[in-house]
């Protein structure tokens, strides 16, 4: 698990592969765990990890959205909507959704929290199961296909975490 501090935020990422029965419920369960921290200002935000490039890619996007929200330059009414935003690259809500939006099924899950406790992830796995970050490694086919990246964009970058790091960072100066 990656834990980070960017500009007084104190920032988690941990992967999982869960299974999700009902959505809803989840996101009902998240909103409770959330609004229980005592900082009362915990965001959780989870993301299929399939379009993740990796933690750097997470870790920037969440930066991205941060920034936006100090700057009042927001996309979404939501700090865990604007890392989606961010992190798919995707000026649309509803496309970000679509590449990064969980669903019901089987499938690897990527978890930013912001200012939570430090045992957040613990609660989580309450209802994802235990954690397994090595799902927020790049799979460099799926990513290819999800965001329609040449080899050679990923050669000239140098590799697929810096290309979607690029395009994290240009929807910065696009929005």
């Amino acid at each position: 698990m990656g834990q980070y501090t960017f500009m007084n935020h104190e920032i988690q990422i941990v992967g999982f592969k869960g299974e999700i029965n009902d959505t809803n419920e989840l996101m009902g369960y998240i909103r409770d765990i959330s609004s229980e921290c005592n900082s009362g200002k915990c965001i959780i935000q989870l993301l299929q990890a399939r379009g993740i490039a990796g933690e750097k890619h997470i870790l920037q996007a969440t930066f991205q959205a941060i920034k936006a929200f100090e700057r009042n330059n927001n996309t979404a009414k939501d700090m865990g909507l604007e890392i989606c935003v961010r992190a798919s690259s995707q000026r649309q809500i509803s496309r970000a959704l679509k590449i990064l939006g969980i669903g019901k099924g089987k499938m690897d899950i990527c978890m930013v929290a912001v200012d939570c406790e430090e045992n957040i992830q613990n609660q989580v796995e309450k209802v994802l199961g235990r954690r397994h970050d090595e799902v927020l490694q790049a799979d460099v086919d799926a990513l290819q296909e999800l965001y329609e990246i040449s080899p050679q964009e990923i050669t000239s970058a140098g590799n697929i975490e810096r290309v979607m790091i690029e395009r994290t960072a240009l929807l910065s100066l696009e929005i």
